[in-house]
């Protein structure tokens, strides 16, 4: 019998080639490498090469960027919610974006934003002295509902209206979701780009009321060197998460780039890279 994120981190490999996320040209580059760096193709074919992918139509611009994000919001409610013995909670993932209408100022923590952003919206001078870094917008985020006076009481008396009059787990307090974490997907990082991630994550940290949910990104991305221009570092970004991490060290590995090989083992041994099936356990922190 398989282990449950093994399988699911099998089927989320096998959307990522049937999506188009990750292919191969007729060139044999493959759709996460950079075409100006060798060594950026040769470690992209070693992780399609493990991975199995075929020469097909790549999905183009920020087609596969959403598709990234969908396919880590789909594998996150394939094995999250199965955590329930060691997280216990009414759990939700969402892919936030234009379509839907929950933004960050949708949770306990962010509601405040809502005021602030309807303040710079009549007040002009307002706007230009605040700017709009207070806004966030994550790709993926995972939140859980308050809790009942039932459902806190159900092993003993623990509440009542004398008490915990303001926490936010309390639904006597608070109806709307606590946000538990905040998932940046980013296919490649090509220049700054992957940088916005890092800007989320402090305007996450900045502008909360209440804890602070777990800031993570995943990638696809091939170079280590570009990964640890995020990873490196704490105090914002928990940590990131290679969609292939297994596959992507043998591949750096088969390269015999010494600088490459060292990267990925401060990244790894420092805590800042994980495989992206390291992530749901992590969450249940």
């Amino acid at each position: 019998m398989q282990a449950l994120i093994v399988e699911a981190r099998r089927r989320y490999h096998a959307e990522l080639l049937a999506n188009g996320v990750l292919t191969i040209d007729e060139k044999g580059v493959p759709s996460n490498a950079d075409r100006s760096s060798s060594l950026s193709i040769s470690i992209a074919q070693g992780i399609a090469r493990r991975l199995m992918a075929k020469e097909q139509v790549k999905a183009v611009g920020q087609t596969a960027g959403a598709k990234f994000e969908q396919l880590n919001m789909e594998f996150i409610e394939a094995t999250f919610p199965h955590l329930q013995h060691l997280r216990p909670g009414k759990w939700h993932i969402a892919k936030l974006g234009n379509r839907n209408s929950m933004k960050t100022s949708s949770f306990v923590q962010y509601e405040h934003l809502d005021y602030l952003s309807q303040l710079t919206k009549d007040d002009p001078r307002l706007a230009a002295s605040m700017g709009n870094d207070y806004m966030v917008a994550p790709d993926v985020v995972v939140y859980r509902e308050s809790e009942s006076d039932e459902a806190i009481n159900s092993p003993q008396l623990i509440v009542d209206r004398s008490v915990c009059n303001l926490s936010f787990i309390r639904q006597e307090c608070n109806s709307l979701p606590i946000l538990h974490a905040s998932i940046s997907a980013k296919w490649t990082m090509r220049s700054d780009r992957a940088q916005n991630s890092r800007t989320e994550a402090l305007g996450l940290i900045r502008n909360r009321k209440g804890h602070l949910p777990h800031i993570v990104v995943v990638t696809g991305e091939p170079m280590p060197a570009r990964i640890a221009s995020l990873a490196l570092g704490t105090g914002d970004i928990d940590c990131v998460y290679h969609f292939a991490l297994h596959e992507l060290v043998e591949s750096v590995r088969d390269t015999g780039a010494e600088d490459s090989i060292e990267m990925l083992n401060i990244l790894i041994s420092g805590k800042r890279l994980k495989d992206i099936s390291d992530l749901p356990l992590d969450l249940a922190v």
